[in-house]
């Protein structure tokens, strides 16, 4: 019977034991929770009070256009987003250019209704991988930052309509996942460091504007024409010494840029473009010295529409080619006969 006391007692001691420590563990939280409000005086703390200063502060950036909520910010130093901005997550676009912001913040997957991400002229050096849950936004822009790497995850990003990473000099190579961006039409790479085309853009089906001038590439793709809607191509200030045969077959390419270059011949293929409406050859270390024949001028009144139309002819570049093309073939054709002349006169002779 003493036994059964015994250990009935010990039940009891072990069990009012567990609850002095809950309790205890639940006057520990409230005073955690009383502390983060400002104290056990209950008086908001400082922390508190600098949130809601600068929520206000970024509540008067807020601006409607066209029906869509934009945060704009310009010119001022925010080299960090506070973490109250969470707040404003209805907000559809962000316009934050030169204000020095160095990281976007892993919070930017609350935003999902944001549209447009315009982080353009910062010191951003990495996007996160939290981006990658931004299903509706279209446009992404980080021209002129110092990303180096672009992660797998803005393969995620499927409405993705506009990307830019134009001028982040150290940036040289993308992720193959993008090639999943099936709505991608407007890709700009311009003066970074690729040294060649990425395959996954080769690869990205909606495709319709690149550029990348003022990179590294020492040659193009041999199957750059899947690029079927392709219809804008800037590839000045590189190395290409050569174009593939197959940039013939992209039928939809109307205007092509390849000025400063390091090309030595036109592929005579490329005159049955028909559609190229825009090309540039200037200052490349072309074989052949071709000059456009001048045109005389109508009258004296219009002879600033004929510098105009002048200017027009040199800048489009479309009759060079069709004249390079041309005289490329003549002399072929003469070197030609020249060999087929000499080669019975060699017969003879050895007789």
């Amino acid at each position: 019977m003493v036994g059964v006391v015994a250990c009935g007692s010990v039940s009891s001691i072990k069990a009012l034991w567990e609850t002095r420590i809950k309790k205890i563990q639940q006057e520990e939280e409230e005073q955690r929770s009383r502390k983060a409000r400002g104290g056990p005086t209950g008086r908001l703390g400082v922390g508190f009070w600098e949130d809601r200063a600068v929520l206000a502060r970024l509540k008067q950036k807020l601006v409607t256009e066209d029906g869509r909520l934009i945060l704009r910010i310009e010119h001022e130093e925010w080299k960090v987003l506070p973490g109250c901005l969470v707040q404003l997550n209805q907000v559809q676009e962000w316009q934050i250019h030169r204000t020095g912001l160095q990281k976007i913040p892993p919070f930017i997957s609350s935003f999902q209704n944001l549209l447009v991400l315009d982080l353009s002229r910062n010191g951003i050096a990495e996007i996160p991988k939290q981006i990658g849950s931004l299903t509706r936004l279209r446009e992404l822009l980080l021209s002129y930052n110092r990303v180096h790497d672009v992660p797998e995850e803005l393969s995620g990003c499927q409405s993705l309509e506009r990307l830019e990473l134009a001028m982040n000099r150290d940036l040289s190579q993308l992720p193959d996942q993008l090639m999943n961006l099936k709505n991608l039409q407007h890709l700009d790479l311009s003066m970074n460091q690729f040294t060649c085309m990425p395959d996954c853009v080769v690869a990205l089906p909606a495709l319709e504007w690149l550029d990348m001038g003022g990179n590294q590439l020492e040659h193009l793709p041999e199957d750059i024409h899947r690029m079927e809607n392709l219809h804008t191509l800037w590839l000045q200030r590189n190395q290409l010494e050569r174009l593939p045969d197959n940039i013939t077959r992209m039928a939809q390419l109307d205007t092509l840029v390849l000025s400063s270059n390091r090309l030595r011949d036109i592929p005579p293929l490329m005159e049955g473009m028909s559609n190229l409406r825009f090309v540039n050859f200037r200052d490349n270390p072309l074989t052949l010295d071709v000059t456009l024949p001048c045109r005389a001028t109508k009258r004296e009144d219009e002879e600033g529409e004929d510098d105009d139309e002048e200017d027009d002819r040199e800048m489009f570049g479309r009759e060079f080619m069709q004249m390079y093309i041309q005289e490329s073939r003549k002399r072929a054709y003469a070197v030609l006969n020249i060999h087929c002349v000499k080669q019975p006169n060699d017969d003879d002779s050895s007789q």
